[in-house]
């Protein structure tokens, strides 16, 4: 049985020590549902998390989009191969090297799978207005193609926005409409929001720095709501969850996505390049991976100042989440999923491995990795000084004006022998963070950090 207080006391304790400021979890176990909360909304109010408190779900948002683009292939309206030229004709996507126009070669599932090869962290606001994603598509024709549809993995919030003009079109009405049409209402989500002005009518947590001061924007530009703008509490993010452990299955018994669909998002799709997460892949939406032999499915969300995590464990039974308004809380995810799913499902969370020990690998194999790597959104300059290599990441564009950032220094500590995977972290109480190097298909060097594929600058 699932013990309310025991949890709220974990909860509390491991929050405390990760120094998050709030935050609420939510366990699903074969029929038994338990919530916890702890901390407060706003640092700067001091008005107590409660169990019914909304927080952002950020990306976890591309697992609702994800789920209505099924809905629409279960009724016939498109398939997963399904071009975006045939989807949105007219809507343009930029040239890929080689191949012709990109709207042309990028499918639905190389949407869905991050494989689409567009660069992903556009974050422009187009207004408050119905039109916002389909004006924020009509960028997307200015935004660079990173590699050809299908030869790598980088997440791609942008995809995703393509994904919601996808349904928009097809549904005749906003992508926003279409969530509380295909999946608030009928699972009776009475806390689950997608625009401001409705979260303000709920108990809705304010993000804060990793310093714990509260930010001075509450949310994302309206026009990225397909990859990051469902707002909610922990008891409607487990009943969405619950609908993909149940085969599609409402609560009231009415099949909202077939029973195929919601398997075919649960197989992996495309390899996720990280080192030390054991079979680490993404699925049609959901990320895949394997916790002591059981596969294991989720997704994480990062908006300004807020974070969140989802994690199911169908084979047990098991879903958890965890929201919080910290720009800082992987520790305490990593503590407190380690001790949920050790006592519920009997797996612990993979530990990203650290650094080798010192001289193990050479200084003289980081030279080739110096010099300048950029992507929309962001730029990472690298240099070897005194046998160390450091990364320096500055934010750029739309995403620079959002979150308030200084360029941040690491120091890159190899994780194995190779000389072309490393571990990174600000603080010394943060875990360790993948960050490897690579090529693309035309031998173009790349770094691959946060999921993302960004090549190396031309010079």
């Amino acid at each position: 049985m699932l013990n309310a207080a025991n949890w709220t006391i974990r909860l509390r304790d491991l929050a405390a020590e990760a120094r998050v400021t709030g935050a609420v979890l939510g366990i699903w176990h074969n029929g038994e549902e338990v919530r916890a909360a702890c901390g407060v909304l706003n640092a700067g109010t001091g008005v107590p998390v409660t169990i019914d408190s909304l927080f952002q779900l950020g990306s976890i948002t591309k697992l609702w989009t994800a789920t209505m683009i099924m809905q629409l292939v279960d009724e016939g309206l498109l398939t997963l191969d399904t071009t975006v030229a045939e989807a949105l004709p007219g809507v343009r996507l930029g040239v890929q090297p080689g191949r012709g126009a990109a709207a042309s070669q990028i499918t639905v599932r190389h949407l869905l799978t991050h494989t689409s090869g567009v660069d992903g962290d556009l974050f422009t606001d187009t207004g408050r207005g119905d039109d916002c994603v389909e004006r924020y598509v009509d960028l997307l024709a200015g935004v660079p193609i990173v590699f050809p549809a299908g030869a790598a993995y980088s997440y791609s919030n942008s995809g995703y926005v393509l994904l919601g003009r996808i349904i928009e079109v097809l549904d005749g009405q906003s992508w926003d409409e279409s969530l509380r049409a295909r999946l608030a209402g009928p699972l009776a989500l009475t806390k689950t929001v997608t625009l401001p002005e409705e979260a303000i009518l709920h108990r809705a947590a304010a993000g804060h720095h990793g310093s714990g001061m509260p930010v001075q924007a509450w949310n994302l530009p309206r026009s990225v709501g397909p990859a990051a703008l469902v707002t909610a509490t922990v008891a409607d993010l487990l009943t969405f969850a619950r609908l993909h452990l149940d085969e599609g299955v409402a609560p009231d018994g009415k099949q909202l996505i077939s029973e195929a669909s919601v398997a075919a998002m649960q197989v992996p799709a495309a390899t996720i390049p990280e080192p030390g997460v054991p079979g680490s892949a993404t699925g049609l939406g959901w990320r895949l991976g394997q916790w002591d032999g059981h596969a294991i499915m989720g997704h994480d969300g990062d908006t300004i100042g807020q974070s969140a995590y989802l994690r199911v464990d169908p084979g047990a039974g098991v879903a958890a989440c965890l929201l919080t308004n910290s720009a800082a809380s992987q520790t305490l995810y990593q503590s407190l999923f380690g001790e949920v799913f050790g006592d519920l499902a009997g797996v612990t969370v993979p530990a990203v491995p650290g650094p080798l020990a010192a001289g193990t690998v050479p200084p003289a194999a980081y030279a080739r990795h110096a010099g300048r790597y950029e992507r929309t959104s962001r730029r990472f300059d690298l240099r070897v000084r005194d046998g160390q290599l450091l990364l320096m990441e500055t934010l750029t564009g739309n995403l620079a004006s959002l979150i308030e950032s200084e360029p941040e220094e690491l120091v890159l500590h190899p994780a194995d022998i190779s000389g072309c995977r490393f571990v990174a972290r600000s603080r010394e109480a943060d875990p360790w963070a993948p960050v490897s190097f690579g090529e693309l298909p035309d031998g173009t060097p790349y770094l691959f950090k946060g999921g993302r594929v960004t090549p190396r600058a031309p010079g």
